[in-house]
């Protein structure tokens, strides 16, 4: 028997951490989304987060293409989209492509520009969580394509398509493989793999 929405996102919590606010282990990367609307009010708010992010020399590199269910342009971000994105995205009610100008304002080569994209990004995915909103950001997409479809200029580098909305039934999802992984446990590596005071060497963090 599928676990209900509810269900799975609860068990998709991480274990309480003192001091560590709840979004951080309460965000996940669901695949069913809900036919239902994200208010304009929310989706502000969200490109705010995205706007006060942090960015090498205040930069602020990044640029978003955003697309509402039922517009053209949703339509055309879902057509750039790649393999099993394409069997559950489309639902998503919004759909945002981050982009970042990879030239800086000298016209060298912005080394950090992906960096800020990333931090532009976690902040939509932890501001949409505040609202009680989903995200699933996704590398499956043709690149060239969606260049080629929205005239984006070759001094921007694409980073990811991120559905965004409210999370849905598991059982909604197209088939069998979509549904076990969106039931699957959420795991994460230890701070003794990621942190180290050397290379290879895991800090001593208590």
């Amino acid at each position: 028997m599928t676990l209900s929405a509810d269900e799975v996102n609860k068990s998709k919590h991480a274990p309480t951490v003192e001091g560590l606010l709840p979004l951080f282990l309460e965000r996940w990367s669901p695949r069913s989304f809900a036919a239902r609307e994200v208010s304009q009010a929310d989706l502000k708010r969200v490109f705010e987060a995205a706007r006060w992010a942090p960015s090498s020399g205040n930069a602020q590199p990044w640029r978003f293409i955003i697309g509402i269910q039922g517009t053209e342009t949703h339509a055309r971000l879902v057509s750039t989209l790649a393999g099993f994105n394409k069997e559950w995205a489309p639902k998503a009610p919004v759909l945002i492509l981050g982009t970042t100008n990879a030239v800086n304002a000298r016209g060298a080569a912005n080394a950090y520009a992906m960096y800020d994209l990333g931090a532009a990004a976690v902040s939509i995915t932890l501001a949409a969580e505040a609202l009680g909103l989903a995200t699933h950001q996704m590398g499956g997409f043709d690149h060239d394509g969606a260049r080629k479809e929205f005239g984006i200029p070759e001094s921007y580098a694409l980073g990811s398509v991120m559905a965004l909305g409210y999370q849905d039934e598991p059982a909604a999802l197209a088939n069998d493989e979509l549904i076990s992984r969106e039931i699957g446990p959420r795991t994460r590596k230890p701070l003794n793999e990621i942190v180290f005071s050397a290379w290879d060497e895991p800090a001593l963090l208590g």
